[in-house]
């Protein structure tokens, strides 16, 4: 009897031999970005880190590890939602898009991390309205006029990330307008925002699950996706199996995990021998290791002229950020133990408020061009620059870890 058949005529992994199969599965995982050559990082940055060897080699080598298997947890991730259907694929996901992000949040929480979480969660914001939008907008539009995309479910996702970009905006103005000149008003106002921060994210991820709905069941046609062919970029036509998906999901994710954790324990020491702030580390340098996926595919897409699809994965990550990685934190740190709240500096929601209203200008008309995409990284550019002066507040951390314990 014959072998089971793909669509495109080649013989079904789920036959054969096991070794054969698996070796196929690697090739066709290896293939599905160029990024995945940075593997070659991921045995460096694991020495090292077991080793205790040179703390700036292990930040480097592991961030650097990062980046490919974020890669493979996205494809592999999407492999797996191919094969469940468009509802449960659908929150696959919308679940583990920013798997990454969260793996390395949480680990920062349990060390305490409390600055580093924060200024990632905005650091992923910014990467991807400004950074990620700006690139696909100026090489999209590089020998184009204008290009045109689905004005309307951008404007749906825009309007849901200026909800978002509110909830930062009014514990900060909650903090900045009360007068905090003694201990116990001190102590009585970080207890009310900590409060405060936790009931804003269980509205949040209220609101991100009736957005689910709204996007998979209610109003579906405005986000479907062309064909599965078309949207596949440079991958090999070989697809992996159910199994197959499940354990390249399992894998990436377990390695992600330990080298994260070697990152992590880094940061205090590169922090102290660079002089590079916390803030800086976690809003512009971190925010790179789950996003260099979704850049490249972005870019990409943009190129070939589909800037409705790009726009989806822009704007769709920086709300699964702003309305469920954020305020999963926030819950997860009352959960452990470890006061997380939403409450960034005046600094900090000033920039995500300019970066949200500049990326919705940009979109309100439904077309973008090469200039557009210039303005957008000029901004990231901006941003960046200042942030790499802007010193950390160690202080207010400090008083809310103490109200806390």
């Amino acid at each position: 009897m014959n072998a089971p058949l793909l669509s495109n005529g080649r013989e079904s992994s789920s036959t054969g031999n096991p070794l054969q199969n698996a070796i196929r599965d690697c090739k066709v995982v290896f293939k599905s970005s160029p990024i995945n050559y940075m593997l070659v990082f991921l045995p460096l940055g694991l020495i090292f880190g077991y080793g205790k060897l040179s703390t700036t080699w292990v930040f480097v080598l592991n961030f650097l590890a990062i980046i490919p298997l974020a890669g493979i947890l996205a494809y592999a991730t999407e492999e797996l939602s191919a094969k469940t259907g468009n509802t449960i694929g659908g929150l696959l996901n919308a679940t583990l898009g920013n798997a990454v992000e969260l793996i390395v949040s949480i680990i920062a929480l349990k060390r305490g991390q409390v600055r580093i979480v924060q200024a990632s969660m905005l650091g992923s914001l910014l990467s991807n309205l400004l950074l990620v939008l700006g690139f696909c907008f100026l090489f999209g539009g590089l020998g184009r006029t204008q290009q045109k995309f689905n004005q309307t479910a951008a404007q749906t996702m825009s309007s849901l990330l200026t909800i978002s970009c509110a909830s930062l905006l009014i514990p900060a103005a909650f903090k900045a307008t009360i007068s905090d000149d003694t201990n116990e008003m001190a102590a009585l106002i970080n207890d009310k925002l900590l409060k405060l921060s936790r009931g804003t994210s269980m509205m949040l991820l209220l609101v991100y699950v009736l957005f689910l709905y709204f996007q998979l069941y209610t109003h579906h046609p405005l986000f479907e996706e062309q064909e599965v062919v078309e949207e596949r970029i440079d991958r090999d036509s070989q697809k992996l199996t159910a199994k197959s998906s499940f354990i390249f999901l399992v894998v990436s994710t377990i390695l992600i995990s330990i080298s994260a954790d070697f990152l992590v324990g880094t940061i205090d020491d590169i922090v102290a021998t660079s002089g590079l702030s916390k803030t800086f580390i976690g809003l512009i340098v971190i925010p790179i290791i789950g996003n260099a996926a979704e850049h490249v595919t972005s870019v990409i897409v943009a190129t070939k002229d589909n800037m409705s699809l790009a726009l989806t994965v822009a704007i769709g990550s920086s709300l699964q950020i702003s309305l469920f990685v954020t305020p999963f934190m926030v819950l997860t740190g009352w959960l452990i133990g470890v006061p997380m709240t939403l409450n960034f500096s005046t600094f900090e929601t000033t920039t995500l408020f300019i970066s949200v209203f500049l990326s919705n200008y940009l979109i309100l008309d439904g077309e973008s061009n090469w200039l557009e995409g210039v303005m957008s990284l000029t901004m990231y550019a901006l941003i960046s620059l200042a942030f790499f002066y802007y010193p950390d507040e160690q202080p207010v951390v400090h008083i809310i870890k103490t109200v806390s314990t």
